[in-house]
């Protein structure tokens, strides 16, 4: 019973101990703790972008994670729909998420005994003896031993704790990331559809004036045979037709440029899009208006690209608490138990249960430390003013989005009017050509100005619809929150479950340990200065 007691009483010491160490590791944190940066402009920022912000009374508004539906166009939908579940480098963002949660886990067992190691060895030996003194004699033995040694350095001084913070926040700006992905995504496959939409129509503009220019070439090229004008206006015709036919070949090399880019997005070979030939070409759209939710300063900082900076912050603020912490002794807690034995004579089986504190302190580091900690520091504040220049350059392009598309709004209203014109001019100039009134060098002017102003009108189309893709670009909008099965399409993560053991990253969409950092490092945005 004495016995049993004085195990009982050794057992509740150990347990102390080790309890001991977890109370010291949860007594001291240093470094600085994380706050949202701050950008002081961003309150009084109400711009109404020149007029683009509608009533939300007077129309519905836009949902900003699927803007391009205000297109109505049901094939660049599908292309976009198909590019979310393709495209290599969304993908690759995913995998990155996958990577920075694994990388997470490593962090978050440096809180638990960092040395658990077993051991053991097992030597057979062969003894000769012969000669001198002794009798010759021949021996053969075996050593063995086995062993188990813990090494637990406590975090008393918040290095672990830092550690998991910034591994926290490296999860976070992944995911940010991610969706920023989506955003580029979103906005690059609408471009290039409405790109390749307005070379198409440049094309079919050329080919229609080719056609004018070179009925007018037959009848100058019949009327000389005949004696009736000069070579001169024959000439002419012919050079004008040859200039315009000559601009088709350069268009329908951008034009496959353009859809050889649009594959790639989509992670296709070079070659034809079905899609884009589904529908006939259709006059490219005009947006009047723009349809938000909310005022411009709390979209932008909802951005998942100053979000992805803010964690940046994040996690360099991590780094100076864990650079502090080497100023300080290591504590730690070891133990070991081990046995071993020999089949030699007389040799006696040995255990040994040993356990005990140690730490370990550089005094003399020579400034090493102290300057890690400025270089920390220093890295910190550079995120810090990274940040501010995200917000600034992300205002921006939102400013310049905006006056983009009033601009060009009000050019096309000009440039529809010209156009008219110009028509109307062809008509007067063929009229009174066939009637005698003029020269045939009218009419090549006219006609010139015909084909240079509807394709100025196209260009402008094609600009101020480049102009909204800016704009809803710039207020970050095209992402929505994505589960691990979107993620990972279902052949690859098939692919990697049999490769690895994923354990349960692949099948659940978070991870526990990062649901309370989530909460205490992530903003409010209802209650932000954003908001006032």
């Amino acid at each position: 019973m004495t016995l049993l007691k004085g195990r009982i009483g050794s057992s509740l010491r150990r347990s102390s101990v080790f309890a001991l160490g977890w109370v010291l590791s949860a007594c001291t944190t240093l470094g600085p703790n994380y706050q949202e940066p701050e950008v002081q402009w961003l309150a009084q920022w109400q711009p109404d972008l020149y007029g683009q912000l509608s009533s939300e009374n007077s129309q519905e508004a836009i949902d900003l994670a699927f803007w391009w539906q205000l297109f109505d166009d049901p094939v660049l939908n599908q292309l976009i729909h198909i590019s979310k579940q393709e495209n290599i480098d969304l993908r690759l963002a995913g995998l990155r998420i996958l990577e920075s949660r694994a990388q997470l886990g490593i962090v978050g067992s440096t809180l638990y005994p960092q040395l658990q190691q077993l051991s053991g060895s097992v030597i057979a030996a062969e003894s000769r003896r012969r000669g001198g003194l002794l009798p010759d004699k021949d021996q053969g033995l075996i050593n063995y031993q086995a062993g188990f040694g813990l090494g637990w350095e406590l975090d008393f001084w918040g290095k672990y704790q830092r550690s998991i913070e910034a591994a926290d926040a490296a999860f976070f700006s992944s995911v940010a990331n991610q969706q920023n992905m989506q955003v580029l995504l979103s906005a690059q496959v609408t471009d290039l559809y409405f790109v390749y939409r307005t070379i198409e129509h440049r094309i079919a503009i050329a080919k229609s004036n080719a056609d004018i220019q070179q009925r007018s070439f037959e009848i100058t090229e019949k009327i000389y045979q005949e004696g009736q004008e000069s070579e001169l206006d024959l000439q002419q015709a012919k050079a004008q037709y040859l200039a315009t036919l000559s601009t088709i070949p350069k268009l329908e090399m951008s034009l496959t440029t353009t859809r050889n880019a649009l594959a790639l997005i989509l992670a296709r070979p070079p070659g034809e899009i079905a899609e884009l030939t589904v529908s006939s070409v259709k006059s490219l759209p005009k947006v009047d208006m723009v349809n938000l939710q909310h005022i411009p300063a709390h979209l932008l900082i909802r951005r998942p690209d100053i979000r992805s900076s803010a964690w940046q912050v994040a996690i360099q603020s991590a780094q100076i608490g864990i650079a502090e912490s080497d100023y300080y002794p290591s504590i730690s807690l070891s133990g070991t138990i081990s046995w071993s034995g020999s089949t030699a004579d007389a040799a006696s089986d040995n255990g040994l249960i040993g356990v005990g504190p140690g730490f370990t302190w550089n005094i003399f580091d020579h400034g090493r430390i102290e300057n890690n900690i400025r270089v920390q520091d220093a890295r910190f504040q550079q995120t810090l003013e990274r940040y501010q220049q995200t917000v600034l350059s992300a205002a921006r392009e939102i400013d310049d989005a905006a006056i983009a598309i009033v601009k060009t709004s009000e050019q096309f209203v000009i440039l529809e009017q010209a156009v008219q014109a110009s028509e109307r001019a062809l008509s007067l100039a063929n009229t009174r050509y066939r009637e005698g009134y003029s020269s045939f060098q009218r009419v090549l002017d006219a006609q010139r100005a015909v084909f240079s102003r509807t394709e100025q009108l196209v260009l402008n189309r094609g600009e101020h619809v480049r102009s909204v893709v800016s704009l809803y670009k710039a207020l970050g909008g095209g992402w929505t929150e994505h589960s691990i099965d979107e993620l990972m399409p279902p052949p690859l993560k098939e692919i990697m479950e049999k490769r690895t053991d994923w354990g349960e990253l692949l099948t659940t969409p978070n991870i526990e340990s990062t649901e309370n950092t989530a909460a205490e490092l992530e903003p409010e945005y209802g209650a932000s200065q954003y908001d006032q």
